[in-house]
């Protein structure tokens, strides 16, 4: 480091400030109990140019239990520079906090890419997903990809077809230095987090990076001071920054929960799950079953074995279940005439005894192996039974056509939930497969599921469980709403996410979400409208179509009233073209004076400018700002 200098910012009481967001989870997803410290924290514990770093969480994940979205370091380098780092371990934050995640970015001096090389799978989700996100966001910053970790298999991949389940475990530094061209970044590999890999090869190339930064910052200020002291005579008047807009917190997502519920409330129930000596089980929905496995696909006839073409699963099917359809089966003449639930009886007494479990398991999202595989223990207490029936689960969560991955249970532990709901639920939607309900909007249909629709919409299961006609109705009208945007709200109930296809499709959403009081999806169109809006430049605020001044009165008048606050603010802050426009005569009074009282620039700064102009011209003399 001897080469390079630091040029020392002048004296005063504002300190120079250097800020590193680190992406990105740089542990092994399959040896997680055994994995060292971070990265960051390493770096930050052992660099002698670091002192007095100290930790704290300053937004914890909703979604994610005891897991930080980031974590904030703040500590001091170089003796007297700021280091402010965030570490950001979850790659999440980009789609529950997008806003959030994009400021992060935008206020970077470096930033820190990293990965494990033996966790493949989370590196073409963050080269596919994130990575194109990160591009658009980057404004001439610095960028580290580092690779972590020594590779567990060095050796040639088999190219023979049949073994597939080996081949690719690891990210090669092949794939790691295209990401690196991709991004215009510095690659390294770390084989371990010992004092020569963080301390002298990533903290060399860190610390050349930090120099840089405060060079940068260094001079700007200095032309900044130089260009205020070579003016002289009457200054001109400084305009203030505007006021800070107010910040939009996002709901946190209740997905999980909301079908997790389902299997407990006992609603829109379509099967029925009996023990070989015909006693009742269980109560499920073929909807929720049949979005995580084929094997129900194939039991509820979604699917054919043709389309499968997996004997596995077709064995499976056979050998856990049968369906009874005999008028003569005990309770039968008490079920209800309409559409009774359809009756299924466990062949195998063993899986048929913790199948409460394994529904609660699959509901939940079908990632908890751990806790699956305790409550099945508790049950029966033989080793080989227990082993028995976790392979049968295994089985019937198995993907047609690929070796079952899902080896032991506390590696599998480690990955997300199989929402696969998420995506998975969304191959039924609108489609008629299991609907038990169709919506009729402007003259054409849209099947839907009453299951999801009550776990997921407390409107629509008052509507569909209580004396209302849609209660027993299959055919159901839709008024007041289009079907573009009736589709998008059923496509949030279905897989918790959403994308307008701009403000005014929104606003729409927004409207139907508030008819459903569905607050999530009300926040959802809140924040992509503000973002929308604010990455707006002038003029095309100037020249757009879009009436601000009527999409603050649709925002009142559906109480969504963190979206009017903003918008108020947001007209403020572009007076001067907002206040052109014919519609901002149709401003309230109480809105108007908001505004005036609130706008920028303020009408202080505009007649101290107009007198400074005055004088300029008076004198005769050439202005060194205008």
């Amino acid at each position: 480091m001897s080469g390079l200098r630091v040029n020392t910012p002048p004296t005063g009481p504002e300190r120079p400030s250097i800020h590193i967001v680190a992406l990105g989870n740089e542990g092994d997803a399959f040896h997680q109990d055994n994995r060292p410290s971070g990265l960051i924290r390493t770096y930050l514990g052992r660099s002698p140019l670091v002192s007095g770093d100290e930790s704290s969480l300053l937004l914890n994940a909703t979604s994610t239990v005891a897991r930080p979205v980031f974590t904030e370091y703040q500590a001091s380098a170089f003796g007297n520079v700021k280091l402010v780092v965030h570490d950001c371990p979850v790659w999440d934050i980009f789609d529950s906090d997008w806003y959030t995640s994009r400021n992060l970015i935008g206020s970077a001096d470096i930033i820190v890419i990293k990965y494990n090389v033996n966790d493949k799978f989370s590196f073409h989700e963050v080269k596919d997903n994130y990575i194109p996100v990160i591009k658009r966001a980057l404004n001439s910053v610095p960028v580290i990809i580092a690779a972590v970790g020594t590779r567990q298999n060095e050796e040639l991949p088999c190219t023979c077809p049949l073994c597939t389940s080996d081949r690719g475990s690891c990210v090669s530094t092949t794939e790691g230095i295209h990401l690196a061209k991709e991004l215009g970044a510095t690659y390294l590999e770390l084989h371990s987090l010992d004092d020569f890999y963080i301390g002298k090869y990533f903290g060399g190339v860190l610390e050349y990076f930090m120099i840089q930064a405060l060079n940068q910052k260094t001079s700007e200020k200095m032309k900044k001071r130089k260009m205020n002291s070579s003016f002289h005579g009457i200054r001109p008047p400084q305009l203030e920054q505007p006021e800070k807009m107010p910040v939009l917190k996002a709901e946190a997502s209740h997905y999980n929960s909301d079908l997790n519920n389902l299997l407990f409330c006992c609603q829109c129930v379509d099967v029925v799950f009996y023990h070989p000596d015909l006693k009742e089980v269980i109560e499920a929905h073929k909807i929720v079953l049949c979005a995580v496995s084929h094997v129900f696909m194939l039991l509820f006839n979604v699917k054919s074995p043709t389309e499968i073409q997996d004997s596995s699963i077709i064995r499976t099917t056979q050998d856990l279940f049968a369906i009874n359809r005999d008028t003569a089966f005990p309770g039968a003449s008490q079920e209800s005439s309409g559409n009774p639930p359809l009756r299924v009886i466990v062949k195998d007494a063993l899986f048929c005894s913790c199948l409460s479990d394994i529904l609660r398991f699959i509901y939940s999202g079908a990632f908890q192996w751990e806790e699956l595989e305790e409550d099945i223990r508790k049950k029966l207490k033989d080793s080989g039974d227990v082993s028995n029936v976790i392979e049968k689960v295994k089985c019937i969560l198995k993907t047609p056509g690929k070796i079952n991955c899902l080896r032991n249970c506390k590696t599998y532990q480690a990955r997300k939930p199989l929402w696969f709901y998420n995506t998975s639920l969304k191959f039924f939607l609108n489609k008629p497969m299991l609907a038990d309900v169709v919506f009729e909007i402007q003259g054409t249909t849209v099947p839907a599921h009453r299951a999801i629709l009550v776990a997921r919409c407390e409107v629509m299961a008052a509507m569909f469980n209580g004396n209302y006609m849609e209660a027993k109705s299959v055919l159901i009208p839709v008024y007041g709403v289009s079907k573009e945007t009736f589709l998008s709200f059923l496509e949030y109930l279905y897989t918790d996410s959403c994308c307008p296809a701009g403000i005014f499709q929104a606003m729409c959403l927004l409207i139907c979400a508030e008819m459903y009081q569905v607050s999530r999806l009300q926040h959802i169109c809140e924040l992509f409208i503000i973002t929308q809006l604010q990455s707006m430049p002038s003029r095309e605020l100037a020249s757009m179509n879009l009436d601000i001044v009527d999409l603050l009165k649709k925002a009142k008048f559906h109480h969504s009233d963190c979206l009017s606050t903003w918008l108020l603010h947001f007209i403020a802050t572009n007076y001067l073209i907002f206040s052109q426009k014919p519609e901002f005569q149709d401003l309230s009074v109480e809105e108007r004076s908001f505004v005036e009282k609130h706008r920028w620039p303020s009408n202080m700064y505009l007649k101290q400018l107009a007198e400074y102009r005055k004088y300029i011209h008076s004198r005769k003399c050439r202005c060194l700002v205008m």
